[in-house]
């Protein structure tokens, strides 16, 4: 696989960079607080360690929203987080919110994905709650590989006023979050969304994120053709490109705001 690491003396500059978006983010929506949702993964647990640099540990507030089918190690390592950063943070049950949407629509029992994005839209609407309610902003945990093939929920995870590692394909996720001191057990761990039960990220997708990165990296953000970039990458397979291809064109919409129809003159 390519390697898209940053060089080394790159490093402090891109946390810095990313330090300051936070900080000149808050400052133009009139605000110095941020609400985070805190999952135990290795992107919020970076968003949540920039935004303490650029905002102070008092002016973050995590959300640690478990549901039905959320692992207990992951709620125990939001947690973790939110007491290492020595950040307030509140426990939320998401589950009674998800079943009296159910109890609604029962259509949708048993429908896994339409219930696993209920429980996603349900943590925005309890972040949102509490951002409007304290007067501060909601920052995402998106990152760039996930965004270019459609990898989140369209008003769920990816409702947000501004996703601080939205730039940084998930390699270099890792290895910034190694740089500025998060612990290895959480840069290691396997990613999941806890959509629903032993969901993990990589076999949702159907490709582990190194190779995922390379495809974008080489065929959607950079020139070469499906045919170039298998040939440049050994491992990989023209077909495992094309589907990439696939997901990133399928995905569009999720990367636009709502269309309207253009205006008549």
């Amino acid at each position: 696989m390519i390697d898209l690491q940053f060089a080394d003396d790159e490093l402090d500059a891109r946390r810095e960079h990313i330090v300051r978006f936070i900080r000149e983010t808050a400052e133009s929506a009139g605000t110095e607080q941020a609400v985070l949702g805190l999952s135990g993964g290795i992107d919020s647990t970076l968003t949540a360690h920039l935004a303490v640099e650029a905002l102070g540990a008092e002016n973050l507030h995590g959300l640690v929203m478990p549901g039905a089918v959320s692992r207990e190690d992951n709620m125990s390592d939001a947690e973790w987080v939110a007491q290492d950063l020595e950040i307030a943070y509140d426990v939320f049950e998401i589950n009674p919110i998800v079943d009296t949407f159910l109890d609604a629509y029962s259509e949708a029992e048993g429908d896994q994905t339409a219930v696993g994005n209920a429980r996603a839209r349900t943590r925005a609407v309890l972040n949102y709650l509490v951002a409007n309610h304290e007067g501060s902003m909601v920052l995402g945990t998106g990152n760039r590989s996930e965004a270019l093939v459609g990898y989140f929920t369209k008003y769920g995870d990816g409702a947000v006023d501004c996703h601080p590692i939205g730039n940084l394909y998930k390699q270099q996720v890792r290895q910034l979050a190694s740089h500025v001191g998060v612990p290895d057990e959480l840069v290691e761990k396997p990613p999941t969304a806890g959509l629903w039960a032993g969901q993990t990220d990589e076999e949702e997708l159907g490709i582990d994120y190194d190779a995922l990165d390379a495809i974008l990296a080489l065929h959607i953000d950079g020139p070469l053709s499906v045919a170039a970039t298998a040939r440049e990458v050994e491992e990989l397979t023209e077909k495992q490109v094309e589907r990439v291809r696939e997901m990133y064109e399928r995905s569009e919409h999720k990367r636009q705001v709502p269309p309207s129809p253009e205006s008549l003159r």
